[in-house]
């Protein structure tokens, strides 16, 4: 994405926000290094680092490419140490660093440059600063659920007779490069991998992974999770967790599919996943904590006997959704743990999601943008279970 794209206007609004966080807890200064932040706050990514004073303009301080060097707050650089030649902090000043988003070398090396100052740690500000989307930001997620949901709509017919797992998302995977994909999507935490979503079925949907996603799939020796040259049998479910990553922003979609017609339990609990979602666009509303969703959907599921099932089996996560935006998990997680209030602004991804074993998942993931009056579906695609044999 051009940087042009986002203004100036728009980047300082951000920078704003950030620093009315930084005012509140005393910090007087923030160094942003991460490609996630800076991509967040300037449109384009760069070697470098981002100066956030507690008031007045950031700098830019670009190692590579440094054609972005444009601009009276703009400055080309070899190495970090030559920001302290061009910044100036009183001693004792409080400085924020991405302390969970850096080595603990690059740690100590921004640090060894003030040495006089105070360190807090400047993730938790960011992630909590981004779960509200700008109207900028929001218009830009409306783009790419669009072309989300109308993609997702095209997948059903790249099925055919004889496919393992791998073959069928091979062919989703092509189909959605060909849409602007851009092949990867943006995780937090360390050793999040994946690329461009998974694909479930039969017992692979229950196999727990490495990874801290709703459900996991033994993949192969190189990328464990997700397919793993399953065939795609009669009877059971195929369950598609694919990200629209077509652009900056991000948006997930889970829809599942059957090889023939499944067991009728497995048809109650992908309804039920669609009543939780139902209720879900009824209740949720700003004010309300996402500790309390979690437990509204969780009753639910008590009430239909169905928590041996739910978000797993043999392993089972301890989530029913999470926020969406650069990253396909950011703030908040709808989880009993959570201490997040819904605000309007903030973009979540819905997933209740069962796994019969020899079946596999079954379920829907919608976007959601929560508004000043309540709920606004993002990903509005058809949500029934698909037989790949009748298509």
């Amino acid at each position: 994405m051009n940087s042009t794209i986002i203004t100036e206007t728009e980047c300082n609004l951000r920078v704003c926000r950030i620093q009315a966080v930084m005012q509140e807890r005393g910090i007087h200064a923030m160094l942003v290094t991460s490609h996630i932040n800076i991509l967040y706050l300037t449109g384009s990514i760069f070697m470098g680092a981002i100066y956030i004073p507690t008031q007045g303009c950031a700098s830019r301080f670009i190692r590579r490419p440094q054609t972005l060097c444009s601009g009276l707050n703009a400055h080309a650089i070899r190495k970090v140490e030559q920001i302290k030649d061009i910044i100036s902090l009183p001693s004792g000043a409080t400085i924020a660093l991405e302390e969970s988003e850096q080595t603990y070398s690059d740690i100590l090396r921004l640090q060894n440059l003030f040495t006089d100052c105070r360190f807090v740690d400047a993730t938790s500000i960011l992630r909590h600063v981004r779960r509200i989307k700008t109207e900028v930001e929001i218009a830009q997620i409306r783009q790419i659920t669009a072309r989300h949901s109308e993609l997702m709509a095209m997948l059903p017919y790249l099925y055919r007779n004889g496919m393992t797992d791998l073959e069928y998302q091979y062919a989703i995977e092509y189909k959605m490069r060909q849409m602007g994909s851009i092949g990867i999507f943006r995780c937090f935490g360390m050793d999040m991998e994946i690329f461009m979503g998974s694909l479930l079925t039969g017992n692979n949907a229950d196999a727990p992974s490495p990874y801290d996603f709703a459900l996991g799939g033994s993949g192969t020796d190189a990328f464990p999770l997700g397919a793993n040259g399953s065939p795609l049998c009669n009877g059971q479910s195929v369950m598609l967790d694919m990200a629209g990553n077509l652009g900056l922003y991000l948006s997930d979609i889970t829809r599942t599919h059957a090889i023939g017609k499944l067991p009728t339990e497995a048809y109650c609990l992908h309804e039920l996943s669609r009543e939780i979602h139902r209720h879900f666009m009824q209740t949720a509303q700003p004010g309300v904590s996402c500790s309390e969703i979690y437990e509204q959907a969780y009753r639910m599921v008590q009430t239909a006997q169905a928590t041996d099932y739910f978000m797993g089996h043999t392993r089972q996560s301890q989530f029913v959704g999470h926020g969406v935006g650069l990253q396909i998990n950011e703030l908040p997680v709808l989880t009993l743990r959570s201490q997040d209030i819904l605000a309007a602004g903030m973009v979540i991804a819905l997933e209740p999601k069962f796994v019969l074993p020899g079946i596999g998942g079954v379920g829907v993931e919608n976007t959601y943008l929560i508004t000043e009056q309540g709920v606004e579906l993002l990903t509005p695609c058809d949500e029934s279970i698909i037989d790949l044999t009748l298509l």
